[in-house]
């Protein structure tokens, strides 16, 4: 992912919610959300490249999502695992978030720039590598990442994370503000931008919520709600070159 906001145990009934975007080049092979028939209980889009994924969702309410870092500066190591395995390799695990949490902050060199979030019936975690290995259990409330540290303010981050509080405090049931929010293409304003490395003409098309471009753009909005039993759903909206829509999947989670 490229955005993503989060509500952790911040509403009576949901005990998460997740709203991202997935940023990418159009070219890169992708599969759709769907039930892993390798991994039972995975239910995840794919990276056909590397074989991981961006966010889904594993048994027992397990939840991952991660994003990259933008630092055009900073060089994956030699060898680098695909940044899509640690999503991958916590849904299809057991260890609790904090545990496999502990685990990759140990290991978090190996990887290119990321953040990665954590979640089961009980824990939250965060484990990052930039600019440093960190890791911390997430507190319940609303947070955001896009490509820099966590809960860095950057523009469409507080956007996002905003309209999913909005959304929180209505009914919370049909999510077309939240679609509508993941639709967002509008750019920040110049004084707004983060300063990550690249140009700025590039450091503005990059800083919308929806990005659309031929090349490279929004390949995947993805929203996740599980209430305090377990039960919910997760679903996926697809897009094409220059934001042409693809289709949408949504699955539903029994509870337990």
């Amino acid at each position: 992912m490229c955005l993503v906001a989060l509500a952790w145990k911040a509403h009576p009934r949901w005990r998460l919610l997740l709203a991202g975007n997935r940023d990418e080049f159009h070219a890169r092979p992708t599969a759709t959300l769907a039930a892993w028939t390798d991994a039972p209980g995975v239910i995840a889009g794919r990276d056909l490249q590397s074989g991981g994924s961006w966010a889904g969702i594993g048994r027992a309410g397990r939840v991952a999502v991660v994003t990259n870092v933008r630092d055009p500066g900073l060089a994956a190591p030699p060898g680098a695992p695909s940044r899509g395995a640690l999503v991958a390799g916590f849904l299809g695990g057991e260890a609790a978030p904090g545990d496999a949490a502990e685990a990759l902050h140990a290991q978090a060199g190996r990887f290119a720039p990321f953040n990665l979030l954590l979640a089961d019936g009980s824990q939250c975690h965060y484990v990052g590598n930039w600019p440093t290995p960190t890791r911390r259990a997430v507190p319940a409330g609303i947070h955001g990442i896009s490509n820099g540290p966590f809960d860095d303010p950057w523009p469409k981050t507080r956007q996002l994370c905003a309209a999913l509080e909005h959304w929180l405090q209505g009914p919370a049931e049909d999510p077309a503000d939240l679609w509508q929010a993941l639709a967002d293409d509008h750019q920040a304003a110049d004084a707004d931008l983060p300063s990550t490395g690249v140009p700025l003409d590039l450091e503005r098309r990059l800083s919308s919520t929806f990005i659309k471009d031929a090349r490279y753009g929004t390949r995947a909005s993805t929203l996740i709600a599980i209430d305090r039993d377990g039960a919910g759903w997760i679903a996926e909206r697809r897009f094409g070159p220059d934001g042409r829509f693809d289709g949408q999947t949504c699955i539903a989670l029994p509870a337990g």
